[in-house]
């Protein structure tokens, strides 16, 4: 009960019953929501310490940001859904806090896609790999979603892509990349009225600041080749992995492309079968090939390791 009186008496506020709102539908920096209300930052940031003491908010910080969202999965989450849902849609307040919501995501896809324009020219070139991502995905679809999946780790998430068509499929999912740029792109990118199970983090894919055993499943799309240290990669994700949780691996097979070491920062030209086992091995997890995909100039694997301790 106390609980309970508590949060109520965080949302009896006008400003904190604004501010939950719009963190509703996105993702927001402290920066962002004194943008929207047009208040002052210490009086801002006060009301966001109270919903976020409350339960009510969730605090992540990114480097010298920190990003405020509802939580989906918390005693709180159901009680501020209800609470933003009895809002009436035709508040003014609510309408220019919205609209002043729709610019902020707009200024984000801007600097998305000026992200991507300054980067053309890497874009174009991977393009020409002539890899059939349609196929990739549907192969991932297919091979991975028996049921529905608690909790999903996307490492090295890039802009998003694998969370946007995995999300429907699990009750929570989680992308970490090192790089701010992308993450930019992938919030931009995902929606969260239309993706409200989807987090983003900033985070190193060797240390990630997650329990041991919190993840039913984790993707590692496309990412293998650039990491320095593969064994360490998996090492990693199998400690996150709850007993018979299995990890997701998609990559390249053996190649001769050499400008992608040279032009594009990968540290290997591809993994064998024998490879990936030996790495899964390491790991402690049960290697199986899932999938070959060819191409007209590469070909992509998908492979599958699963924990059972």
């Amino acid at each position: 009960m106390d609980k309970l009186l508590k949060s109520l008496r965080a949302i009896a506020e006008p400003t904190r019953l604004r501010i939950l709102a719009i963190c509703a539908h996105a993702e927001l920096t402290a920066s962002d929501i004194v943008a929207i209300l047009d208040q002052s930052q210490p009086r801002v940031s006060r009301h966001l310490k109270l919903l976020v003491t409350a339960g009510l908010l969730e605090r992540n910080q990114e480097g010298n940001w920190a990003y405020y969202q509802t939580p989906y999965s918390s005693k709180n989450m159901e009680l501020g859904r209800i609470i933003v849902g009895l809002i009436p849609k035709n508040s003014q307040i609510l309408i220019n806090d919205l609209d002043k919501l729709k610019k902020i995501k707009q200024s984000r896809s801007k600097l998305a896609d000026e992200y991507f324009c300054n980067n053309a020219a890497d874009w174009e070139i991977l393009r020409k790999l002539h890899i059939d991502n349609d196929k990739i995905d549907a192969a991932l679809l297919n091979n991975i979603t028996i049921g529905k999946i608690g909790s999903l780790l996307d490492i090295g998430t890039g802009t998003g892509h694998i969370l946007k068509i995995l999300s429907p499929k699990v009750d929570k999912a989680i992308g970490i990349d090192k790089s701010h740029e992308m993450l930019t792109i992938a919030r931009a990118n995902i929606d969260k009225t239309q993706y409200p199970n989807v987090e983003l983090r900033h985070g190193d894919m060797y240390n990630i600041a997650y329990d041991n055993n919190y993840f039913d499943m984790i993707t590692i799309h496309m990412v293998l080749h650039y990491a320095e240290y593969p064994d360490l990669l998996l090492k990693e994700a199998s400690r996150l992995l709850r007993p018979n949780g299995k990890v997701i691996l998609v990559d390249f097979e053996p190649h001769t492309q050499e400008y992608l070491r040279e032009d594009h920062a990968h540290k290997w030209l591809g993994f064998n079968d024998a490879k990936i086992k030996a790495l899964m091995k390491n790991a402690e997890l049960d290697y199986q090939c899932l999938l070959r995909i060819k191409s007209q100039s590469m070909s992509i694997g998908i492979w599958q390791g699963v924990k059972n301790n």
